[in-house]
């Protein structure tokens, strides 16, 4: 049996928020400005406020878009942001068991 992260069991611990994208396991600041560059934030509040940091809970809806498929959702986060097999699986175990115990 594999063992979690510590980022992976502070992430699961609580409800979603406002957390950063940041705090999801395999995501750090590099695939995390990649996925804001892809529109994967949480946008602008109007025209003149600045972008802010992307939202883990925006990465969360595409992987409940994509019915919770741990291997579509590897796939997506490779292709759209070059994550590696070991964090497109870190980020993928920890949005399922944050689903797990809070949906």
């Amino acid at each position: 049996m594999s063992s979690t992260s510590q980022k992976h069991r502070d992430f699961v611990a609580e409800p979603m928020g406002e957390k950063p994208v940041g705090t999801l396991a395999g995501i750090g600041d590099v695939l995390g400005r990649k996925l804001e560059e892809k529109g994967f934030d949480k946008g602008r509040v109007t025209g003149l406020s600045p972008v802010s940091p992307g939202q883990a809970y925006v990465v969360l809806g595409q992987f409940l878009v994509l019915r919770k498929d741990e291997e579509l959702f590897r796939e997506w986060l490779k292709e759209t942001c070059g994550a590696n097999a070991k964090q497109s699986r870190d980020c993928s175990g920890c949005l399922r068991e944050w689903c797990d115990a809070f949906l």
